[in-house]
């Protein structure tokens, strides 16, 4: 499924070549323009189509011109708005909606003077915003072209060469290349979509935050009971952390719907379940070599020896600075979402998608333990440390442990270990026990954590334990974790077998839709003939059940 669509979007940009390269003259364009620019995902388009070129699909020459102009009539736009209606453009709608990026943008500009445009093309936030707010101060025209063009021919090439040497070097991977590429994609596409998530909720959440805690403490002052009370002292805005507790309560009201709701549906066999399917299925297709054992380092990156290691390490360090509260929360966090995670296991009985060769209480599939602990623990990790460093950093420390975290359990998902609902039910959860500890753990206030020796001694305790668990176990785990295949004989296919599989399709929105499979037995030459002289067509290589005959003779197809 995920395959075809991105085959048939592969053939649709070698048919229509032309329209590949406008696309990328407008992506590059929009991103250059002020409000607009910050939403639109043009640097991830213009890599994709760049990734292609090895392939012949599209020409590099053309995409780099595409790419080149397109920044440099987008950059030349929002100069002259901003040139020609002066700075009462800044207070009109939806600039008006980013004061933070224009103040930004114009401090940057005060300090890099004509430099700016230039620098502003491969700074993100304020890239849209520069040239607006150089034609708002009058810059003077051929300087500002000057900058505009240079930028643009070195921005183009540093960002489409790269993707097309990655473009080639998957191509070294033979028939395995297409389904890495896939999965590369949607792996990018994951970690793309939580940072824009992380960085709406930094950007408009403060403001939102502060009109429903003004919204709450009104109706918490109608009643007088022991809640009312808590409520009202809890968001009293002359408290420090007032704005943060009602951020901590909104997003543990969040995650605990989405976990309670994904479980309701499991229980009750909503079409959650058949979604979970649909999505197996589809990854499955996109399993390779190459690609399982990327994975495995990644989901072995997680296992319980590398968790138990961080664990240990971060404790020792803790309890070396005399940090015994932050010590206790710690182990508090990862100890306490380990064990309530296997007491839902067990509550449950939910049967993992394959048999993996799991024993006891790990045989149980909801909710994943891995993407449940490893959130909790990049997640707490990321608060002890974005605590105690520069603004400007916190960003990025929690990018890259929210990275960490989502990719363990997308290798979860990729691996056949986990159904889709137990890997989001998994992070869900986290989350609402990582923000109760928080919760908690604000409350008073704690000695420093030594961020920096805790990134140090986090980072060395992966890196040897995680090491050593790859050493040790990415051979066996390869046979472990292997892709399944079902054989049969045809008698039993005839009588009995070719009815176990689903008569109809099922949608990524869980609803059964049309027929999905024809079954019929026979050698697949004379199957294919009668198919495509009815204007069939391959639909790619084939990963449905083979069906043989006892003397393995006779093969049957999935249409």
């Amino acid at each position: 499924m995920i395959a075809s669509f991105f085959a048939d979007l592969v053939a649709f940009i070698a048919a229509y070549p032309h329209l590949a390269y406008a696309a990328i003259l407008l992506l590059a364009l929009s991103e250059s323009l002020p409000a607009i620019g910050v939403f639109i995902p043009g640097t991830a388009a213009i890599l994709a189509v760049s990734a292609l070129v090895p392939s012949g699909v599209v020409k590099l020459w053309p995409l780099l011109g595409a790419a080149t102009i397109g920044a440099i009539i987008g950059d030349g736009l929002s100069f002259w708005i901003g040139y020609h209606y002066h700075r009462e453009i800044l207070e009109r709608w939806p600039l008006n909606r980013h004061p933070e990026l224009i103040a930004r943008s114009k401090e940057f500009f005060a300090r890099h003077g004509d430099m700016s445009v230039f620098i502003a093309r491969f700074t993100p936030g304020v890239r849209a915003f520069v040239p607006l707010i150089a034609g708002t101060l009058r810059m003077p025209a051929r300087r500002f072209y000057a900058a505009n063009i240079l930028s643009a021919l070195v921005w183009a090439p540093s960002h489409i060469l790269p993707a097309v040497f990655v473009g080639a070097a998957f191509g070294l991977f033979g028939a395995a290349a297409k389904p890495l590429a896939i999965l590369a994609v949607l792996a990018v596409i994951v970690i793309w979509t939580a940072i824009r998530l992380v960085q709406l909720v930094l950007r408009h959440g403060p403001p939102l935050l502060s009109r429903l805690s003004a919204w709450l403490r009104v109706q918490a002052a109608a009643g007088d009971s022991r809640w009312h009370r808590m409520v009202l002292d809890l968001l009293d805005p002359t408290r420090p952390d007032a704005r943060v507790v009602t951020l901590v309560a909104l997003v543990l009201a969040g995650s605990a719907w989405l976990f309670f709701g994904i479980l309701e549906d499991i229980v009750s066999g909503d079409p959650l379940v058949r979604v979970d399917t649909a999505i197996y299925q589809a990854l499955q297709d996109l399993r390779t070599g190459p690609g399982d054992a990327i994975m495995l380092v990644i989901t072995e990156l997680g296992d319980t020896v590398v968790v138990l290691a961080i664990t240990v390490a971060v404790s020792l360090w803790l309890l070396w600075q005399r940090n015994w509260r932050s010590a206790a929360y710690w182990l508090g966090a990862v100890g306490g979402a380990s064990a309530l995670n296997t007491a839902i296991k067990v509550a449950l009985h939910r049967l993992r998608p394959t048999e993996l060769l799991y024993s006891g209480w790990s045989a149980f599939s909801f909710p994943s333990g891995h993407s449940t602990v490893n959130l909790v623990l990049y997640g707490f990790l990321a608060f002890l440390i974005g605590r105690e460093l520069r603004a400007a950093w916190r960003l990025p420390v929690v990018l890259v442990m929210l990275s960490m975290a989502l990719l363990i359990a997308f290798s979860r998902l990729y691996l056949g270990a986990h159904w889709f609902s137990d890997v989001v039910g998994g992070l869900a959860f986290g989350t609402a026990w990582l923000t109760i500890l928080v919760f908690f753990y604000l409350r008073k206030e704690t000695r420093p954590v030594g961020a920096v020796g805790l990134i140090v001694v986090a980072g060395l305790a992966l890196g040897l334990a995680g090491g050593w668990n790859v050493s040790r176990h990415h051979g066996l785990d390869m046979q472990r974790y292997a892709r399944k295949t079902e054989a049969m004989v045809r008698d039993a296919w005839l009588s009995t077998d070719r009815q176990r599989f689903p008569a109809r399709r099922t949608g990524l929105s869980g609803e059964i839709e049309k027929l999905m499979t024809i079954q019929r037995a026979g050698s697949l030459p004379l199957i294919k003939q009668p198919l495509f002289r009815n204007d069939w067509r391959n639909g790619g290589q084939f990963n449905g059940p083979v069906i043989t005959s006892e003397a393995g003779s006779k093969q049957g197809c999935a249409v």
